[in-house]
């Protein structure tokens, strides 16, 4: 690729870095020099969710996160807490399931106990007006 065809990369990776408000200045000097330029940014912006829910600070954090810092015993350091975080995060997405799960279990063996009570009782008083 030449330099040519990566400027656009290289200036998204820049704004990235410095997050939404960079977006946000480079949108509005977009406008104020030629107004189709500004337009474009903010499609761009709304297109790529970088105007909503913090897409930009994700993006670079995964970035940094996975990054050799050169040093080798630090990355061993660094991919083995991540591996035991990302553990942790399942487990504790598992225990939120099944805690969820028994739950909906309780909740409905209750609405079939009343459903059960409902029609006892309903059964109950037909056959005491027959």
């Amino acid at each position: 690729m030449t330099s040519v065809a990566t400027w656009p990369a290289q200036a998204e990776s820049w704004l990235d870095e410095r997050g939404k408000p960079a977006w946000i200045i480079a949108m509005i000097l977009g406008f104020i020099v030629f107004w189709p330029l500004g337009l474009a940014l903010l499609a761009y912006m709304i297109w790529s969710r970088r105007m909503f829910a913090g897409a930009c600070g994700r993006r670079r954090s995964a970035r940094v996160a996975f990054r050799s810092s050169g040093n080798s015993a630090f990355d061993a350091y660094k991919a083995e807490t991540l591996r035991r975080l990302q553990d942790e995060q399942a487990a504790f997405e598992a225990f939120l399931k099944r805690l969820r799960e028994a739950k909906d279990k309780t909740e409905f063996d209750q609405f079939m106990d009343e459903r059960a009570r409902t029609a006892r009782a309903t059964s109950g008083e037909e056959k005491q007006t027959v």
